[in-house]
């Protein structure tokens, strides 16, 4: 594998990262709009886009939706520890986890925790629910934590 697709960013210049800019503010944006803004021709504009997305840099498009449009109130983060004989089942459990509709983001650490899931629930009774059916129970769990979220903020990702 070469270096560029190890570290895509290293050729990125000054209008594609406006581009990448733009489009995290509003994935919606016309591409007439998107070149006006960035000050290029629209035929250049979405041959860049394009560009991005076939490089992996762009990984894909979504719709942001309030999990309370939903019906899903509450949002906790649990901290999940793995037993250490049960090192070989990560894999399998992270499958798992992906699969349950409450999960919005699961991540993979290193440290003292395994995993950390963001998970959006009804209440306090569907997340004791989840906790016990989908992590106490399971076999390769040592142990969990669990944190409510009183708010959250994502900033989009700039050049540092």
């Amino acid at each position: 594998m070469d270096s560029k697709n190890l570290r895509p960013e290293l050729d990125l210049d000054a209008i594609d990262r406006k581009i990448l800019d733009e489009l995290q503010l509003n994935g919606r944006i016309t591409n007439a709009e998107l070149a006006e803004r960035v000050g290029v021709a629209a035929s250049t504009c979405i041959a860049r886009v394009r560009n991005l997305v076939t490089r992996g840099v762009i990984s894909g498009f979504t719709a942001s939706v309030d999990p309370r449009a939903m019906g899903l109130d509450l949002q906790v983060l649990v901290s999940v520890t793995v037993r250490s004989g049960a090192r070989q089942r990560i894999a399998e459990m992270s499958d798992e986890l992906r699969a349950l509709p409450e999960v919005m983001q699961l991540f993979f650490l290193g440290g003292v925790e395994d995993f950390i899931i963001h998970l959006a629930a009804r209440d306090s009774d569907h997340v004791r629910d989840f906790v016990m059916e989908h992590l106490s129970a399971h076999p390769a769990v040592s142990s969990t934590r669990t944190s409510i979220v009183f708010s959250h903020h994502q900033n989009p990702v700039r050049s540092a």
